[in-house]
């Protein structure tokens, strides 16, 4: 699938800058918050994309397959949080905007990764997929919401959190209906979650399916799609 050839100086280029900007301090404070074993440079994310993007910009890359190889060398041998929220940046670069063969690597972080900050990361390159390649990807997400993998089916149910006026609600509906009855907290807070988000854009809908599913929703999820909707009249 990728190259076998990285690219050494902007992998060298970002971990210099990560390590330069370490702050020992905030770093404790992110690791008690994330409750991960994987220690934290203390750099904060804002800061990280910026000097991925300047790496990116200092050294750019030859072909899609010389990104791909670039970030998963950088993901599977971080050290760092930050190293692996720098390889997650690097996947949206334009290079690798809207393009299906990018879908093993996102799916490598969500399985490997493991955790709601790096599940969460590549959620809105699913989203641009979506809208791109609709059949493709509305098949992929079904399959992913029935898959054994919790991170992989919760990242079926947020991969519309950004999709607005674009939602499938069909598809919406499908991935939750296949999750509702999970005990997991991650999955009932991305439904409720994702629930939230899209009645922003149609909050009939939302409360319709919440009235339907009644008791079949977690009181967690409930709560969250909910929030910020008035009750019908």
């Amino acid at each position: 699938m990728v190259d076998t050839v990285v690219n050494g100086e902007l992998l060298a280029a970002i971990r210099r800058a990560l390590e330069e900007r370490a702050d020992p301090a905030r770093a404790a404070g992110v690791q008690a918050y994330m409750k991960s074993s994987i220690p934290s440079l203390g750099v904060r994310v804002p800061d990280v994309r910026r000097l991925t993007a300047a790496a990116a910009a200092a050294y750019p890359f030859e072909s899609l397959e010389h990104l791909q190889s670039t970030a998963l060398e950088l993901w599977r041998q971080a050290a760092w949080r930050e190293e692996r929220y720098a390889a997650i940046d690097l996947t949206g670069l334009p290079l690798a905007a809207r393009e299906p063969l990018m879908l093993p690597v996102y799916e490598e972080i969500i399985r490997s990764g493991a955790w709601w900050d790096f599940v969460d990361g590549v959620g809105d390159r699913l989203c641009a997929l979506l809208q791109a390649h609709r059949p493709m990807m509305t098949a992929l997400l079904r399959r992913w919401s029935r898959d054994e993998d919790f991170w992989i089916r919760r990242a079926s149910v947020t991969a519309q959190l950004k999709a607005k006026a674009g939602t499938d609600p069909k598809l919406l509906r499908d991935v939750i209906e296949a999750n509702m009855a999970d005990q997991e907290f991650f999955i009932r807070k991305a439904i409720g979650w994702s629930l939230r988000e899209y009645g922003k854009t149609d909050p009939d809908w939302v409360r319709q399916f919440v009235a339907m599913h009644g008791e079949q929703l977690s009181p967690l999820s409930r709560r969250e799609a909910l929030r910020n909707l008035e009750p019908l009249r």
